[in-house]
């Protein structure tokens, strides 16, 4: 059964950081494509960013220069290193990961950037 285990995240005043980690398990197919979705109140889920396993990355324009995502391909590990927060980056944020054809999704974290 895959399982996706999410750690970080919190409350944070503007202009700090956070970094979020995504452990994925039991697939013995591996993952490809995992990345990083929000869902701020009364919003769409969107997307914040992606990373496939050979290690492209893909980012919304609103955390492009700010948001920095990675993964450990061996853990089978996602992160996101999150700086400069604003108020608008307040969301629960869900991890992603893509095993066979199938998206699989973290428990979500909820994020809030409050002074």
């Amino acid at each position: 059964q895959v399982q996706l285990v999410e750690s970080g995240g919190g409350l944070v005043q503007p202009g700090g950081s956070l970094r979020f980690s995504c452990a994925a398990s039991g697939s013995i197919f591996g993952f490809g494509t995992m990345g990083w979705y929000r869902q701020a109140p009364g919003k769409q889920r969107e997307l914040v960013a992606t990373i496939t396993s050979g290690g492209n990355t893909n980012y919304a324009d609103s955390v492009k220069g700010r948001f920095t995502i990675s993964r450990d391909n061996a853990k089978n590990t996602v992160y996101l290193q999150m700086n400069s927060l604003n108020p608008e980056d307040t969301a629960v944020y869900y991890c992603n990961a893509w095993s066979r054809g199938r998206a699989y999704w973290g428990q979500g974290t909820q994020v809030t950037v409050s002074s």
